[in-house]
């Protein structure tokens, strides 16, 4: 990972306090360093090393400079760190770190662990598991800040006191009732701005953005992004507040769709770790799976080629196959890309009659300009009617391929799949095989009535 210079400086000093014992000075470094620059020099160490440096901070700071760790480095650090600690720093994490660790934990190690965390924090740790992988619920922390709407700003802001040191954010202070109804909400800006006497129950704002504790992490996420939130608050089936989606939750959602939507573009099972972590064979199997598909996909073009061309009486046809097929894989790919695109950032909800019509009339535009330009090409090397039939196919290719990469993708969508399985190299192999059948259709029927 790229280190700032910051880090480069106060790595040695690192370095020279571990060689010498030095723990004072290590547990100084954890404790007044902001803990994801403590953490971005540790990670270039050895889990052993790393854990020899931070063992000696408290475990809050422990439980926080854990949080700034890679999932993975996470996990080779729960193999050594002894269980006591392990569940101290547990217990200190924020509610949804720490699910975030203790489900990737086997079951033995995971069932060791639980009884040494305190019975609370065990039964909201197994609520949370609970609940289904990559669902609002999932990532959501219970850490948030609540009040009842009929106390006055006076008694609110000394109830807050006490709840914000176990909160993870109190920007946003929901209002619910004694059963947890969610029934307004208010920033702390509003509450600290307000005259001492005001009841809540004035401030609130009631009309509430929120989101189903099932609803998809991706959905929740461009929500809070959307409307430019701090948190949003997650309720169950009654209406009652469950926990709270976090800005910067979000943005890790984002990033790990955008990677997950790369990696299908390109023909490639997404990763569960970055591309260093993975070993080598999980790297192979990964690329090679969709290969193998793309493979297929090549060899009923090479089949349709073979049947179509058995006479061999049209062999001046191959001279132009990379010419029509590369027009309509590039279209097609354009236009999947630019679809999964807007699909992501939700830009075209049930906008597909509109899409098909917009996306028919751009293949249009763009298979005359190549078909002419193309017609150019086959008439300088061969002659008219050749370059009749290499126009003709490049325009319905690029029609082809223009309108199919739009629509596979909203196709996979309107049945809950992911659109980018629809990758580019997929669209390309498509369009492949139909640029064969129409490039050998329309020259069978051109060359047969004038040649």
């Amino acid at each position: 990972m790229s280190q700032s210079p910051f880090t480069n400086l106060v790595r040695p000093d690192i370095e020279m306090m571990l060689a010498e014992g030095d723990v004072d000075g290590m547990r100084e470094v954890c404790e007044a360093l902001y803990s994801g620059v403590v953490a971005e020099i540790l990670e270039d160490m050895s889990p052993e090393r790393a854990w020899d440096v931070f063992r000696h901070a408290s475990p809050a700071t422990q439980a926080e400079l854990l949080s700034f760790f890679p999932l993975s480095f996470q996990m080779r650090l729960v193999e050594i760190i002894d269980r006591a600690s392990l569940s101290k720093i547990i217990e200190e994490m924020p509610a949804d770190d720490r699910v975030d660790l203790l489900g990737e934990m086997d079951a033995d190690h995971f069932e060791a662990i639980m009884p040494l965390i305190a019975q609370a924090e065990r039964a909201e740790i197994r609520k949370l598991l609970s609940y289904p992988e990559e669902s609002a619920g999932s990532i959501m922390t219970t850490e948030y800040a609540s009040l009842p709407a009929g106390i006055k700003v006076r008694e609110a802001l000394d109830k807050l006191r006490v709840q914000a040191p176990s909160r993870e954010t109190i920007y946003y202070i929901y209002i619910t009732d004694e059963e947890r109804h969610l029934m307004g909400f208010l920033s702390l800006r509003k509450l600290i701005q307000a005259k001492p006497d005001t009841e809540l129950a004035k401030l609130m704002d009631r009309d509430v953005i929120y989101v189903r504790v099932t609803d998809d992490q991706e959905d929740v996420a461009n929500e809070i992004r959307r409307y430019d939130f701090i948190a949003i608050p997650v309720v169950d089936e009654q209406n009652r507040l469950v926990g709270i989606v976090t800005h910067d939750d979000a943005a890790d959602v984002l990033a790990d769709e955008a990677t997950e939507d790369a990696h299908l573009a390109a023909g490639v099972q997404p990763l569960d770790e970055s591309y260093i972590d993975t070993p080598f064979f999980v790297l192979a199997q990964k690329r090679a799976l969709w290969l193998v598909v793309l493979l297929g996909a090549a060899s009923a073009t090479a089949q349709v080629l073979g049947w179509l061309e058995s006479d061999g009486s049209h062999a001046w046809m191959v001279l132009f196959l990379p010419m029509v097929l590369a027009s309509g894989g590039n279209a097609g790919s354009q236009s999947a890309t630019l679809v999964i695109r807007a699909l992501a950032t939700e830009e075209v909800e049930g906008m597909v009659g509109w899409i098909a019509w917009r996306e028919a009339r751009i293949g249009a535009c763009l298979g005359f300009i190549l078909a002419t330009l193309a017609g150019c090409v086959s008439f300088l090397m061969r002659g008219p009617w050749e370059a009749v039939v290499v126009a003709s196919t490049v325009f319905s290719v690029v029609m082809f391929g223009t309108v199919v990469g739009a629509m596979l993708p909203l196709a996979l969508k309107r049945f809950n799949q992911d659109p980018a399985i629809m990758s580019n190299p997929m669209i390309a192999a498509l369009s492949d095989l139909m640029g064969v059948l129409i490039y050998y259709t329309a020259a069978a029927w051109l060359l047969t009535k004038v040649l």
